[in-house]
C-alpha cells in the first residue's frame, strides 16, 4: 500500500513546484483571498479567474466582454485604483456578480495559488469551507496533500494556520506520514478546539478588523462550517470541485453569503 504523505507549508514560499506532481493543493488565504473567491462562485458569478499580478489580470480582462467583467482584489493591503471591487465578500454580493465575469487578484492568495498550479489539483480553503474539504480530500483517495498557507509577504500567519488546522482536524490522519506543519498544526487545533474565533482575534491581522470597524467581516470569515462548496482551479478559471466520489453532507449545502436578505 502506497504510503500517504499530508503536509502543511507554513507559507507559498515553501513550494517546491517538482514535488507537486500528482499532489493535492489546498491554498488557504483566510483573510482574505480564499474567503473572498468562495464567496464570489457561491453567489452566482458566471466565471471567476484568481491571476497572480496586475498585469496577469489585465491580459484576462483584455479577452472578455468588457460590460460584464469585474476586477476586484487588492495590492498591499490597499484598494487597486481603476478596480471595481476591493478584497471584501461583501462586496461581492450575488446581485453583484451574478451572471458577471469577475478577475481577482491579492497580494498573497492568488500568488499563492499560481504558485500552487503544478499540483495535479487545486483546490481552495478557508474556515467557511473547511469541512467540506476535509471530506473532500478523504473521499478523493488522493494519497499526497499539501495544505498551503499563502502567509504574508513570506510571513507565518496565525489566519492561514488556522484554517490549515481546521481542515486537517477533520481528516482520519491515520495512515498518514505528516510532515512537521501538519504535526503542529494538529497540536495548535486541540489547543483552540471551540475556541477558533478566539485565536482569529488574537492574531495581527485579526485584530485589524476590529480596530477598523470591521467586526462583521471577522464574524462572516470565521463561521466554520458555513459553506459545503469546495472550489477548484483548473487552467486558471475556478469553480466547484466534484468528483463521483464526493457527496456534500446530507441536509448541508452552500449558503450564499451576504445575499439580499442579510
Amino acid at each position: 500500500m502506497p504510503l500517504k504523505r499530508l503536509r502543511v507549508l507554513m507559507t507559498r514560499e515553501e513550494i517546491v513546484p517538482e514535488r507537486l506532481a500528482g499532489a493535492t493543493a489546498v491554498v488557504v488565504d483566510v483573510f482574505l483571498a480564499t474567503t473572498t473567491l468562495l464567496t464570489i462562485l457561491e453567489n452566482g458569478a458566471r466565471r471567476v479567474f484568481p491571476v497572480a499580478s496586475l498585469e496577469e489580470a489585465e491580459e484576462a480582462s483584455a479577452g472578455l466582454d468588457a460590460p460584464n467583467v469585474l476586477r476586484g482584489g487588492e495590492q498591499d493591503a490597499a484598494r487597486i485604483e481603476g478596480y471595481d471591487q476591493g478584497p471584501f465578500p461583501d462586496e461581492y454580493r450575488p446581485e453583484t456578480v451574478a451572471q458577471r465575469d469577475v478577475v481577482f487578484v491579492t497580494t498573497n492568495g492568488t500568488r499563492a495559488i499560481a504558485d500552487a498550479a503544478p499540483a495535479e489539483r487545486v483546490l481552495l480553503g478557508c474556515l467557511r469551507n473547511a469541512p467540506a474539504v476535509a471530506r473532500y480530500l478523504e473521499a478523493s483517495g488522493t494519497d499526497s496533500v499539501y495544505l498551503v498557507c499563502a502567509g504574508s509577504a513570506g510571513r507565518f500567519t496565525v489566519e492561514d494556520f488556522l484554517g490549515a488546522a481546521t481542515i486537517l482536524s477533520g481528516m482520519n490522519t491515520e495512515g498518514w506520514r505528516l510532515n512537521d506543519g501538519a504535526w503542529m498544526a494538529l497540536d495548535f487545533i486541540e489547543r483552540y478546539r471551540g475556541r477558533e474565533l478566539e485565536a482569529l482575534k488574537q492574531s495581527r491581522a485579526g485584530r485589524w478588523f476590529f480596530e477598523h470597524d470591521r467586526v462583521d467581516a471577522f464574524e462572516f470569515v470565521g463561521e466554520i462550517g458555513a459553506s459545503e462548496l469546495v472550489p477548484e482551479v483548473k487552467a486558471g478559471k475556478l469553480g466547484p470541485a466534484s468528483p463521483a466520489t464526493y457527496q456534500p453532507r446530507t441536509g448541508s449545502g452552500t449558503r450564499g453569503v451576504y445575499n439580499q436578505t442579510q
